[in-house]
């Protein structure tokens, strides 16, 4: 490829720099096509800007490697660059990595040939002979990053929106474009085990601290600065290919001893369960004391071996997911116009709840009035969002600027605030019905005709809320996890009354605000606490008869949740858990019976984490099994479970009440159940989901076990129909294997 890719006018000025008459535009219609354009400074510093056709985002898939490749070509052959600077036209993508879709979609000599194809474009970028600098703005990850450390320089905007890193074994793979190799030789062996074991993406200054990048920049700079490096300091940017500052910790002794260490601390964090950072603890210390090009091979050859594993499947999957969730539209009835956006909102409740769900709006940009009973539960609600600021800034999530700036936009009410031209009202009051109903009754009165109302009850009937109002079909469930500042999961509950309009404007905003919806009809306990309950329910049954609570817990634990049942019990509140258990046993009580423990550990004061003891004591700071609770152990029959039969029948439980879910069309497809129960518990994600799990298991077996439980006694684990149905034609939730 010989001809030049001009950008725009507009582009050029935003890049601050004016091309030269390298070569003639392509057509326009070649233009459509190209991800990469092409232009010479009249210094003669060759910039690349990727920019892809029609997406907000920069990825990696063969055509744009090919295509950087023949940019490539062209400043090998041209004898006047004096550099090379990678750059992007979007507004918060420098490149996202490569096509995951790619990925998932291809054969293993396809898989081969791309991996093989994006080391040997990023081999011409590291061995051109003239200097090279990433001028990073946005999400540089995966990919992307490996693309820049290919480069001589890095230079970032300190922008929010710039991400950097290395996230691949969060998907169940490695970085295998030159990440696995070229990281350490840059930052040192413990910092690049770091990022690539933990999957991490860091804020701009973040990675500047770990070497990851040179210099932070202002954006409208980043360009002209990175040229003038280049202009300047060309001998020492070359020079610093060849720099040796981490030799301490970059040979093969240190690198034995680190990856002991570590090793042995990944099995105690994933119980074995995430292949990908034990391949990517082999590749990298393995690859450090060897020539690029045989570490270069290392990563090939493991990136092969992970992307076969069925736990790189369900990762992957689980990225589908979250991707879909960010943009799917829910239409329920006749098409609703385009949803309104939410540009102004009412937070009813000063609580955990309330200020955790206030700050995090204020945070996206959001005016807030934090509305309660009283100054003083203002007053608390407001040191609430202070604090949680303060930990994000220590986090480096915000700036303080930006902190403050987000205080200043929660506006705190003690007294009746005017909410008639308020977009959107949350309620995050105490889950008492009688109130809720009270609530929104004066709601519905001072509240505009167009103004959403919500409650973000965790287990009452939204429609029967929303009965209490002259309009119920503006009234719809919008339920935060806590805490709600880490949990990325909303359910959007929709009310027998509720208009399309309603429920659409309510996906929308939560998609708006950067949280993940899954709609669900309105039913006792939703969708994640109507599955999650009844393995809680179990495991407080199996401690009533006999069984430890480290044998409770570790069994889960060695399935891959992120934390014991009974230790979750401890930190959702067991006054909290108590509540939900009872609502959900007067509709369920045929299988749903509330533990007698959690009553006695009600009347006793053992709330959980919140009165520092629970199933758990929390004085230290490693929380202590409570010896004392063996006092409310009753029975005995569970005393002698291996934890194989206790993990067995807590996970049943889960199947069964999914399945139970998608039969009653709570939702509509197997992955909106199987989505929600990751990213709402944490439900082991390589599994894939209680029903991706039931499919790799066999239905067919899953079944058995629960018929042979219910043989012995067990009448509550009977399959329900939808199970027993797929389990007798011998088929599975998913029909097919690929992603979905």
């Amino acid at each position: 490829m010989r001809t030049e890719a001009l950008a725009t006018d507009e582009k050029r000025m935003n890049l601050g720099v004016v091309p030269s008459a390298g070569g003639p535009p392509l057509s326009s219609v070649a233009q459509e096509k190209r991800c990469v354009y092409r232009q010479i400074t009249d210094e003669q510093v060759c910039i690349l800007t990727f920019d892809r056709p029609n997406s907000s985002a920069n990825v990696f898939d063969r055509e744009t490697l090919h295509e950087l490749d023949d940019h490539l070509d062209f400043i090998a052959d041209s004898t006047e660059l004096k550099g090379v600077v990678l750059t992007s036209a979007k507004n918060s993508i420098f490149i996202a990595g490569a096509d995951l879709h790619a990925l998932a979609d291809a054969s293993a000599d396809d898989l081969a040939s791309l991996i093989e194809l994006g080391q040997t474009v990023f081999n011409r970028v590291a061995s051109l002979n003239i200097p090279t600098a990433a001028a990073i703005h946005g999400a540089c990850v995966g990919g992307g990053f490996e693309l820049c450390l290919a480069c001589d320089y890095r230079v970032a905007s300190p922008d929010r929106a710039t991400k950097i890193g290395l996230p691949e074994t969060q998907l169940g793979i490695l970085p295998a474009w030159g990440g696995s190799t070229r990281l350490p030789r840059l930052i040192g062996l413990p910092r690049s085990l770091d990022v690539i074991l933990g999957g991490k993406t860091l804020a701009a200054k973040q990675a500047l601290k770990y070497g990851m990048v040179d210099d932070l920049v202002p954006r409208e700079r980043l360009v002209e600065f990175a040229c003038r490096k280049i202009l300047t300091q060309r001998s020492e940017l070359r020079r610093r290919r060849h720099g040796f500052k981490h030799w301490a910790t970059n040979n093969r002794l240190f690198a034995m001893a680190l990856s002991l260490r570590i090793e042995s601390r990944l099995l105690k964090k994933t119980r074995g369960h995430y292949p990908a950072v034990f391949k990517a603890l082999e590749v990298v210390t393995r690859g450090l004391s060897r020539p690029p090009a045989e570490s270069l091979a290392l990563e090939r050859e493991a990136m092969l071996e992970l992307a076969r594993t069925e736990e790189c499947h369900n990762l992957i999957r689980i990225f589908f997911m979250q991707e879909r969730a960010r943009k799917r539209s829910y239409i329920l009835g006749p098409t609703p116009a385009v949803a309104k956006p939410v540009d102004r909102t009412t937070v009813i409740g000063a609580g955990v709840m309330g200020a955790g769900i206030a700050q995090w709006l204020s945070s996206r940009g959001l005016p807030v009035i934090l509305r309660d009973v009283n100054a003083e539960q203002v007053a608390k609600g407001m040191a609430g969002v202070a604090q949680l600021y303060h930990e994000g800034v220590k986090r480096h999530l915000f700036t303080k600027l930006e902190a403050r700036a987000g205080l200043d936009r929660i506006f705190p009410s003690p007294a009746e605030a005017p909410v008639r031209n308020v977009d959107l009202i949350i309620e995050a009051a105490v889950e008492k019905m009688d109130l809720k109903k009270k609530i929104f009754q004066e709601l519905g009165e001072l509240a505009g005709p167009n103004t959403v109302l919500a409650t973000n009850t965790s287990a009452l009937s939204v429609s029967e809320i929303a009965a209490s109002t002259k309009s119920p079909e503006r009234v719809v469930g919008i339920h935060f996890f806590n805490p709600v500042h880490r949990m990325q999961l909303v359910e959007v509950v929709v009310a027998r009354q509720a208009s399309s309009e309603t429920v659409q404007r309510a996906v929308r905003f939560v998609q708006q605000i950067g949280k993940l919806p899954v709609v669900v009809k309105d039913s006792p306990g939703f969708l994640v606490n109507r599955i999650l309950m009844p393995y809680l329910i179990e495991a407080g049954h199996l401690f009533e008869a006999g069984a430890s609570v480290e044998d409770i817990d570790e069994a889960m634990l060695d399935f891959g949740m992120p934390m014991g049942p009974l230790r979750l019990l401890d930190e959702v509140g067991v006054d909290v858990a108590h509540h939900v258990a009872g609502e959900l046993e007067v509709k369920f009580s045929d299988r749903m019976q509330t533990p007698r423990v959690l009553a006695q550990m009600l009347k006793a004061g053992l709330l959980g984490r919140k009165s520092e003891r629970g199933f758990y004591l929390y004085n230290s700071k490693t929380p202590e099994v409570n010896s004392g609770l063996s006092l409310f152990q009753e029975k005995n029959w569970a005393k002698n479970f291996p934890r194989e039969e206790l993990q067995k029948r807590m996970v049943l439980l889960m199947v069964n009440e999914a399945a139970r879910c998608l039969e009653e069309e709570l939702v509509t497809e197997p992955s909106d159940v199987d989505f929600a129960m990751i990213m709402g518990t944490g439900f082991a994600p390589f599994r894939g989901g209680p029903l991706r799990h039931a499919d790799s298991r066999g239905v067919q077996k899953v079944v058995g076990e629960m018929k042979r439980l219910v043989d012995s006694g067990g009448a509550y684990f009977a399959p329900c129909a939808l199970l027993q149905s797929i389990a007798d034609d011998g088929r599975r939730f998913y029909a097919e294997k690929g992603h979905q």
